[in-house]
């Protein structure tokens, strides 16, 4: 369980700076993107170039709230069901957050790595590139994302909070908000859907179908899954058994990690004026290209 209470003390850090940053002193920008002082720092971005990619290290990418915590949870259990040996996560496992020698101290660790991101694709570390690293890059649609994203910010206590769901639309569709723009996160991560070694998820089919969606990524990583494993796995990681073990798993801001899990709930918060401004971004950003096509957009986001 060594894993879990690092994995905790970070939290427990990164909430204990939040107590003392307001909103407006929440952001660092680095190469005109904004992220969390609390988590991220422009020392550890400079050491972040010298990360040194394996060929069999597994990349989790996905903008925030978009279900990270979900695949990195399966991606675990399958490691776990593939070797036998329960996966630790030595340091807090998104790549750009923590300490300028966290990089260092990865050296040492057993593989697969299994690395979580918030990152452009045009802002990995240049060795994934190279290398042509395995990376699963996890989407949720837009909508749905900015309601999840406003209520971790409004009801995890201690983070800087904004004044209503309006302030934050206002902030989240300028991009003004921890790692920036959704919309150019999409642009940049549609250049490389076609890749290899690149595997697209949806979050809505996550949820449509959990067992088809875990045989995929296992097929992708190259894990031999039994049908028992399959539904073992299936069973551990659906929302409510996740959310049940998310105090011991992530400590006291687990429940609001897996708050509500639902497909559709921004029909609740968003105005139609919100609702049409977003559509007129989505035409305009992602309309016509692969990434746009398998966010199944019209499905989950009009009407």
């Amino acid at each position: 369980m060594a894993e879990k209470s690092r994995f905790i003390d970070d939290i427990k850090e990164a909430l204990e700076k939040s107590k003392e940053t307001g909103l407006a002193q929440l952001f660092l920008t680095y190469q005109g993107v904004p992220y969390p002082v609390t988590l991220c720092s422009l020392e550890t971005f400079q050491a972040l170039d010298t990360f040194e990619a394996r060929d069999d290290d597994i990349i989790l990418a996905s903008y925030p709230k978009c279900g990270s915590n979900w695949i990195l949870h399966i991606v675990s259990e399958l490691v776990y069901a593939d070797s036998k040996k329960k996966y630790e996560h030595p340091e807090f496992p998104v790549l750009e957050c923590g300490d300028p020698e966290k990089y260092e101290r990865m050296k040492q660790f057993p593989s697969p790595r299994i690395l979580a991101t918030h990152l452009h694709y045009d802002k990995l570390p240049g060795s994934i590139l190279r290398k042509k690293t395995k990376i699963l890059v996890m989407f949720r649609n837009p909508k749905d994302t900015a309601v999840s994203f406003f209520h971790f910010h409004n009801d995890v206590p201690d983070i800087p909070s904004y004044g209503s769901w309006d302030e934050f639309f206002v902030q989240f569709m300028k991009g003004e908000v921890s790692w920036g723009s959704f919309f150019d996160f999409a642009v940049s991560w549609n250049t490389c859907l076609e890749e290899t070694n690149i595997k697209f998820m949806l979050y809505e089919d996550l949820k449509e179908d959990l067992a088809a969606g875990i045989q995929q990524v296992a097929d992708f990583l190259g894990f031999s899954l039994s049908t028992e494993q399959r539904g073992v796995i299936s069973a551990q990681s659906t929302f409510q058994a996740m959310r049940a073990r998310s105090q011991e798993t992530h400590g006291a801001v687990g429940p609001y990690l897996f708050r509500k899990g639902e497909v559709g709930d921004w029909r609740r918060v968003f105005n139609e004026a919100q609702s049409q401004e977003m559509d007129e971004k989505f035409q305009a950003c992602l309309a016509g290209t692969v990434l746009g096509l398998r966010l199944k957009y019209n499905t989950y986001c009009r009407g």
